[in-house]
């Protein structure tokens, strides 16, 4: 039966790699990697017998051990590459308890290559974008918030700046609506004045006064013994004897003739009941029923009656009652200024 010669035996040299074989050493002698393929290996005939090894087993076996991970590893990239099968993953034992290493893990527990530089990195990576996220949450949340806040403190700004802007609009409504009447009971008031002005002098052409040229000596409501109700009862006209009466208004003429204290007196009745008493004529030149208009001569000045010189004692008798009104304000009122 034929059998392999046994391996020659290698020089045992204590590795202080972490996985046995780091690379060739200079002590070694040349080395070169070898690459076992279908045409480089022999057809294995038989059984065969592995010799035992003496001495320096444990060197000869890990370093065997890493040619052989070696090979394996490159064989399976060679067939992954040529026939286009999936890499296969290789399990080794724990390498430091192998070379009387130590180490936390179980010894002799398998753990695969793949796994060993990857954990790690992505057990790191895991933790960092989880941090990331939770970062990212944390500050898309207080944005979220300050978002929020901002936007109840534009709406409270705005708000009280829309109560401001309404009050001002509302206080300038009213100033303008305070100036528009204003301005509006002034227009009135001087429409009406304008008006009041108008038919004053429109009065003015229908009424007169009844001496052109005289002297106020008495007026309504004085005090005094020479009257026999104790005051004066009308508007007294200073003027020569002669001086032309005019009728004020135009009216019927109801009463002609002598009065007493009054001495001659004549009484135009107007078309509204007014009754115009006009005393103290020295002559009268109309009669009881005679139409007069305004400026028709009635009489003339004289002192006949209770009087203390000559004149003209004028009194107004509204509607023909026995107590008569003061005759400058309606006199003033028909557009006269006595």
């Amino acid at each position: 039966m034929a059998s392999n010669p046994p391996a020659p035996a290698a020089p045992f040299v204590p590795s202080t790699e972490p996985f046995g074989f780091a690379g060739p050493r200079t002590d070694e002698g040349p080395w070169e990697e070898w690459n076992p393929t279908e045409d480089s290996l022999r057809p294995i005939r038989g059984r065969h017998r592995v010799a035992k090894q003496r001495g320096g087993g444990l060197a000869r076996s890990s370093t065997v051990l890493g040619v052989g991970v070696i090979a394996a590893v490159g064989a399976g990239g060679m067939a992954s590459a040529n026939t286009g099968k999936p890499p296969v993953s290789i399990s080794m034992p724990d390498l430091p308890s192998v070379f009387g290493g130590s180490s936390d893990a179980p010894k002799g527990s398998p753990t695969a290559l793949s796994d060993v530089a990857t954990t790690s990195e992505n057990t790191a990576q895991g933790a960092k974008g989880a941090g990331e996220a939770l970062r990212d949450r944390i500050m898309a949340q207080a944005e979220s918030q300050q978002v929020q806040i901002d936007s109840k403190s534009q709406a409270a700004t705005e708000t009280a700046f829309a109560k401001q802007v309404d009050t001002a609009a509302a206080k300038a409504e009213q100033e303008a609506a305070a100036k528009a009447a204003a301005a509006k009971q002034k227009a009135e008031a001087a429409v009406k004045k304008a008006a009041e002005a108008a038919k004053l002098a429109e009065l003015a052409k229908q009424f007169k006064l009844p001496v052109v040229s005289y002297t106020i000596t008495g007026t309504f409501g004085q005090a005094g013994s020479m009257w026999s109700s104790g005051y004066h009862t009308g508007l007294d006209f200073a003027a020569p004897t002669g001086t032309l009466i005019k009728a004020i208004h135009s009216g019927t003429i109801t009463e002609a003739g002598w009065a007493g204290a009054y001495g001659y007196r004549t009484i135009l009745t107007l078309d509204d009941g007014t009754e115009l008493w006009f005393c103290h004529q020295s002559s009268i030149s109309v009669s009881v029923g005679q139409k007069v208009s305004t400026g028709d001569v009635i009489g003339r000045i004289g002192a006949t009656g209770n009087v203390t010189g000559p004149h003209l004692h004028l009194e107004v008798h509204p509607g023909g009652q026995a107590t008569g009104i003061d005759p400058a304000p309606w006199l003033r009122s028909k557009g006269l200024n006595p």
